[in-house]
């Protein structure tokens, strides 16, 4: 019992509460991190290929390097606001690709020319209204033409009073959704981004570094890229999804078994 305890609530922890629990110095943790990460990003580079899915959906979850925006400048390619861009099979739950950089019409185009380069036949893909995708510049229809069917959906906040609830414990709600086809014949009603956006969820529980509200951001930005492979790559291949009860890679035929974390970092890539 004890042993499960500990599971569960060391996979968010930071690295100085690692190097207290097993007694390395927080170098050392450092440099086990740096060594799975690149290893975690190998293999999603060569394992998730040849992917076939009816529908994708592509979110990007934000955090921060070194600090806070306006402590830097928009010129900073190191520190500042980063987010991960995320593609996900709504029906598998498999990651599919992944990108950590800044939001620009620069790597938004990289991460859609990488997830073509992972498909195999055509589906749709649904992301929200960011204008590089669809707009300025129109980057989803360069990548693709009209070999996808392509939606988008935008989501309108706003708060919901209650005269039993204090004004300032009354959240953000969704108040309106707008669907729109953008190339194709995109089915509307399955134009969402929710499950994306529930694996969003995932990743700021189980990586510390997302964690808003604290001081457990990444430092540097290579170690939030080898967080991020390590995350993707556990959540693929060796996470069971309530969803199916299979890991996302074996729902996806990637692989005929669900893998240990000693089979994860001793894969061959």
């Amino acid at each position: 019992m004890a042993a499960s305890h500990r599971k569960r609530t060391t996979a968010a922890m930071g690295i100085r509460a690692c190097s207290r629990l097993t007694g390395l110095n927080p170098r050392t943790v450092l440099s086990i991190l740096e060594t799975a990460g690149e290893h975690c990003a190998r293999l999603l580079e060569n394992k998730v290929r040849n992917v076939k899915s009816q529908n994708v959906q592509v979110d990007e979850i934000h955090t921060f390097v070194g600090c806070k925006a306006q402590r830097t400048t928009r010129d900073d390619m190191e520190r500042g606001d980063f987010f991960t861009y995320l593609s996900v099979d709504r029906d598998t739950k498999l990651i599919i690709n992944w990108r950590t950089s800044k939001r620009d019409g620069e790597n938004t185009l990289a991460f859609m020319q990488d997830l073509k380069s992972r498909m195999d036949g055509r589906f749709q893909l649904t992301t929200d209204a960011y204008p590089a995708y669809w707009r300025r510049p129109n980057i989803v229809g360069d990548v693709f033409g009209n070999q996808v069917d392509y939606a988008t959906e935008t989501k309108v906040f706003g708060k919901k009073f209650s005269p039993s609830i204090s004004q300032w414990k009354n959240p953000l709600v969704v108040i309106n959704i707008k669907r729109q086809r953008r190339i194709g014949d995109a089915d509307l009603t399955m134009a969402t981004t929710c499950h994306v956006e529930r694996t969003n969820l995932t990743v700021r529980t189980f990586t510390k570094r997302f964690t808003r509200a604290t001081i457990c951001y990444s430092k540097k930005l290579e170690n939030l890229r080898h967080a991020v492979a390590l995350f993707v790559a556990h959540f693929n291949f060796c996470r069971v999804h309530s969803a199916h009860n299979k890991t996302p890679a074996q729902e996806s035929g990637l692989t005929d078994h669900t893998w240990t974390v000693k089979d994860l970092l001793s894969q061959n890539n």
